[in-house]
């Protein structure tokens, strides 16, 4: 993939990304803050963004969102290979406890 092929896909994950959040946070602002792990302040500015302004926002070079999971617990939490059903729930719950603390730390 050459930088141009880069720089188009970066821009078209921006604007899905920006789209999903407003859609998001127009139907239910509560959950959208914790699934999208964004600040209140910043949930307002997306929700007032114009299709124009979205478009322009999405336009950069750089990618708007970012993993959350940053730590090697969680990703061990979400990956959890082959250690069967009612472990991966139990391991996918701890780790959405997990950046719900986070996201209340943020807040």
């Amino acid at each position: 993939m050459n930088a141009d092929q880069i720089l188009t896909e970066i821009r078209e994950a921006n604007l899905s990304y920006l789209m999903l959040a407003q859609s998001l946070i127009r139907a239910d602002r509560e959950q959208a803050l914790y699934r999208l792990g964004v600040s209140e302040d910043t949930a307002t500015m997306i929700a007032l963004l114009t299709p124009a302004q979205m478009m322009k926002v999405a336009s950069g070079n750089t990618l708007l969102c970012k993993f959350r999971m940053d730590d090697d617990l969680v990703w061990g939490l979400i990956t959890n290979h082959g250690k069967g059903a009612a472990n991966d729930t139990t391991s996918r719950l701890h780790a959405s406890i997990l950046m719900a603390g986070r996201h209340q730390e943020a807040a």
